[in-house]
């Protein structure tokens, strides 16, 4: 009986090993025409102005009118090393403090701190949109400091420089106006007047789809002068947002902490 089954086992056997060898083939054939997979980045970009930091989930940035002074610090644009730098050109000792640096200059004097920092912002803005009779700083005597029109750009950097040596966070807190807390926009700010005193300036703000809450951020200079920066959180560590909550009194920065009722507006 197994003789007579013998042949039926040697054709088994010779068609598996050619099933077998013909799988091998072309999976071997298809192996080596499959195209590598790209490696996908996940890293997301670093943002290149304050308007490229995205905001917490379900909240959407406030947009303001182009031309306004809260477009114009809306689209201020980062420096790629969020490296914070002195005026003469040491880095600063405390490197948490920032989320990402101003692309503006410091000068090299020790100059332009906190209050000077805001100052510098709210004239640049006038600058970029050509109304340099809008550009007046006052000092804490009373007297007005004005840009001469048709100023060259060094002649606008020495009057910076000007205003900076004579009016600072008590002066500019008494031009401001006093506006309440929930009345928050992009480009008020939050001031101490004294001496020193300190000042912070709204950049950015937020609002949530749902709860329509609001979110905002800051930035500042400080003392030595230094490059201005975006502020973190120090209550949400690794984020630049801050609730805009009124049923807080304080408002804690990295180095600094102001009175809900400090916040004012040009």
């Amino acid at each position: 009986m197994l003789r007579k089954l013998f042949p039926f086992f040697i054709v088994a056997a010779v068609w598996g090993l050619l099933i077998w060898a013909i799988s091998i083939a072309f999976n071997s054939k298809k192996i080596s025409y499959t195209k590598p997979v790209a490696a996908i980045n996940t890293k997301p970009a670093w943002p290149k102005t304050i308007a490229d930091i995205t905001p917490p989930d379900g909240y959407k940035t406030i947009q303001y009118d182009k031309g306004s002074f809260a477009n114009y610090l809306q689209n201020l644009s980062l420096k790629k090393d969020k490296t914070v730098y002195l005026f003469n050109g040491e880095k600063k000792k405390n490197q948490t403090a920032q989320f990402a640096v101003i692309n503006m200059s410091v000068g090299k004097e020790n100059l332009q701190q906190c209050a000077d920092a805001v100052m510098r912002l709210r004239a640049e803005y006038w600058w970029s949109r050509g109304a340099l009779n809008l550009i007046s700083f006052t000092d804490n005597n009373g007297k007005k400091y004005r840009v001469p029109q048709n100023a060259t750009r060094p002649q606008f950097d020495r009057y910076l420089s000007n205003v900076f040596g004579m009016c600072g966070s008590y002066s500019l807190a008494k031009e401001l106006k006093p506006i309440g807390i929930n009345e928050m926009e992009c480009g008020d700010v939050l001031i101490r007047g004294g001496f020193p005193g300190h000042a912070v300036i709204v950049v950015q703000m937020a609002e949530h789809q749902l709860t329509h809450k609001k979110m905002y951020m800051v930035a500042q200079s400080y003392m030595p002068a230094q490059d201005i920066h975006v502020l973190n959180n120090p209550l949400q560590p690794g984020s630049p947002w801050y609730q805009l909550d009124d049923t807080a009194t304080i408002i804690y920065t990295p180095q600094y902490w102001f009175k809900k009722w400090e916040l004012k507006r040009f």
